[in-house]
């Protein structure tokens, strides 16, 4: 009998903490912000490339971090920590930067179906 009730309380006592260790990862995930990012390009092929280091200049005197600078194809794209700090980028960024720009914000999907269905679709498929 003291072997059953010795067993019992090892298993309740397991089952207890693997509950405990799943909600405190439930939590943490919870909690854990995703990555935002946001693309300046220009309006029109006769309008240059916005510079990196005057969009760098701008947020950095509202006081608004951000994690990297990178020129991509015909603009720019910004990449912060939260979704936060990249709405009040494109605010200053609208108000600071000439006309001209569209500035768009994109969360960031750690996924790949969206790659995988844009390579599906841009290429052809022979069948036959």
């Amino acid at each position: 009998m003291g072997f059953r009730n010795m067993t019992f309380r090892r298993f309740s006592l397991s089952l207890g903490g693997l509950l405990l260790l799943c909600a405190l990862l439930w939590m943490w995930a919870a909690l854990q912000q995703r990555e935002s990012s946001l693309a300046i390009r220009p309006v029109s092929s006769n309008v240059s490339m916005p510079d990196g280091f005057s969009v760098w200049h701008h947020l950095d005197a509202n006081g608004i971090r951000f994690k990297s600078i990178t020129p991509q194809n015909d603009g720019l794209v910004i990449k912060f920590e939260s979704s936060d700090q990249s709405a009040a980028a494109k605010e200053v960024l609208d108000r600071t930067l000439p006309h001209g720009y569209i500035i768009a914000l994109q969360d960031d999907e750690e996924t790949l179906a969206p790659q995988w269905l844009s390579r599906l679709r841009d290429s052809p498929h022979r069948l036959g």
